[in-house]
């Protein structure tokens, strides 16, 4: 089954947000997700612990850079998506998670402290495509942009991953209240309460749409595979 890891060394871009919202998505598809929290802080194991945690999300926490190549192995056989949040550090687990992925997700905010982050990240992938012999689909997904304008930062970091051919995924996560109250309240977007959440309807077709392109993504790198 696919295993999609999410990286960044640089803490704070929207990493663990992402790779949340990918999660409770998939869910909501019916698919069996297991979420392999291997963030330090924790916070999709702390989400987890809150109500409304959807049945078919199964979270481990307890990894190490030692068994998290086994852990995402044993994920494999049981989930039908396994999706990695690593921790924000360019360690060898996260190495030895990029080696094992089928598509790795690069959360970049807006800043070139981020995107120098991003470019750390794709150094690693670029590591473990010559020690694995194989292609590692990857991307990078912009968060925490703003819904009405796109800031000179922005734009300059887009442009700086365009001339560098980085793919950039179509759809960028925008800033929105929903996504921080999930970790306050727990649940998936489908489960807040609208009159409580403003904008809820934007945020769940901002969520809908990432998690589409990243299936799409997944089945073109097996695609690729598959010819290869």
């Amino acid at each position: 089954m696919p295993v999609i890891a999410f990286a960044n060394p640089k803490g704070g871009a929207g990493k663990t947000t992402t790779a949340l919202l990918l999660a409770t998505e998939l869910a909501a598809k019916k698919a069996a997700v297991t979420v392999i929290d291997a963030d330090p802080e924790k916070w999709i194991s702390q989400w987890g612990r809150l109500a409304g945690r959807p049945a078919n999300i199964t979270i481990i926490s307890d990894v190490t850079e030692e068994t998290v190549v086994d852990a995402i192995e044993a994920a494999e056989r049981d989930a039908q998506f396994v999706i990695v949040d690593l921790e924000g550090t360019a360690s060898l687990m996260v190495s030895n998670a990029i080696g094992m992925a089928d598509l790795v997700v690069i959360p970049i905010q807006g800043s070139s402290m981020d995107a120098k982050g991003g470019a750390k990240t794709i150094r690693l992938i670029r590591n473990q495509e010559k020690m694995s012999r194989r292609k590692i689909a990857h991307a990078v997904v912009l968060t925490r942009t703003s819904a009405a304008i796109t800031s000179r930062a922005l734009r300059n970091v887009s442009e700086q991953l365009q001339a560098g051919g980085i793919e950039i995924f179509a759809t960028a996560i925008v800033e929105r209240a929903a996504y921080r109250d999930l970790f306050d309240y727990g649940g998936t977007l489908m489960t807040l309460n609208p009159s409580q959440t403003s904008n809820l309807d934007k945020a769940v077709q901002n969520a809908r749409e990432f998690a589409g392109e990243v299936v799409s993504k997944l089945k073109a790198a097996a695609t690729a595979r598959a010819v290869a």
